[in-house]
């Protein structure tokens, strides 16, 4: 299924990272449901997405679990606040998978590793072709090109934005580039609006 495809069959499945797309990222981590923030509009654009019909999955590396910063009943508090906001702003989370692993232990499912969107496939029985995943780092374009996704959108809201033009100007580029989430989200929606019309 390709990428229209997935829109014509209002089947499209958006992937977002967490930190640096949802919220506010730190290098200390986000260690507790009040370190989280929602970047302004994010929760807004979620909402927007599922509004249109996408399902919104969010994919995210959490090595803190793996550093022994937080444990897995914190990380559940952080989600259970973002959900909170996401739903108070009229939108829908559909899943959230993550990995809880240290950069060294080399699992499948780090970043830019596919193994998450491989396991989102299987529980949900998608076409990779057919989705979009929106991240803020090399490392989410990486991990999208190597699960097959059908885009790969690049937001300059995480927490290092020379990194990230320097990302969009690499040899292996996104396929498109946005301010924020809600850029992105807009982007995405207007895309199924014109293929709509166009079908």
């Amino acid at each position: 299924m390709s990428f229209s495809d997935a829109i014509s069959k209002s089947a499209l499945t958006v992937f977002l990272d967490r930190d640096g797309v949802i919220n506010v990222d730190s290098p200390d981590y986000i260690k507790s449901p009040d370190e989280f923030h929602f970047i302004p509009g994010s929760a807004e654009a979620i909402a927007l997405l599922s509004q249109a019909g996408c399902h919104v999955i969010v994919i995210s590396n959490q090595s803190a679990i793996g550093r022994g910063m937080i444990t897995r009943n914190d990380l559940e508090r952080i989600f259970a606040k973002m959900i909170k906001g996401v739903e108070q702003a009229g939108g829908n989370i559909t899943d959230i998978l993550f990995c809880p692993h240290r950069p060294d232990e080399g699992c499948r499912c780090r970043k830019p590793a596919p193994g998450l969107f491989h396991d989102a496939a299987s529980r949900y029985n998608l076409d990779l072709s057919g989705s979009v995943m929106v991240g803020d780092s090399a490392k989410d374009i990486a991990a999208a090109r190597a699960a097959g996704c059908g885009q790969g959108i690049l937001v300059l809201s995480g927490k290092d934005p020379e990194h990230q033009q320097q990302v969009a100007k690499s040899q292996t580029p996104p396929d498109v580039v946005k301010t924020d989430l809600m850029a992105a989200a807009k982007w995405i929606i207007n895309q199924i609006t014109t293929l709509k019309k166009g079908s």
